[in-house]
């Protein structure tokens, strides 16, 4: 299996407790693109097994999506996807 870049995007919408969210992405050496959007590279496997996962440290209202993606344009991001 390959390293495949995936993009998570989330809005913690009650509690809003980002740190247990923000340690495991760090689990995942994340880089943050935007506010609430970060990117990670992982072996190339299901995306809702990846979803899966990352439930566990959101909240019952929170919402989220992980988008599998190797191409993509940007403009005045906070970190570069290139980088990982």
């Amino acid at each position: 299996m390959k390293n495949t870049r995936y993009f998570l995007s989330y809005d913690l919408r009650n509690e809003k407790n980002y740190q247990k969210l923000y340690d495991e992405l760090d689990k995942f050496d994340a880089i943050k693109i935007l506010e609430s959007l970060y990117c990670f590279k992982y072996l190339d496997d299901k995306t809702s097994d990846l979803r899966d996962h990352f439930k566990g440290f959101m909240d019952k209202s929170d919402g989220f999506i992980i988008i599998k993606c190797d191409h993509w344009a940007s403009y005045n991001i906070d970190g570069n996807p290139n980088n990982l």
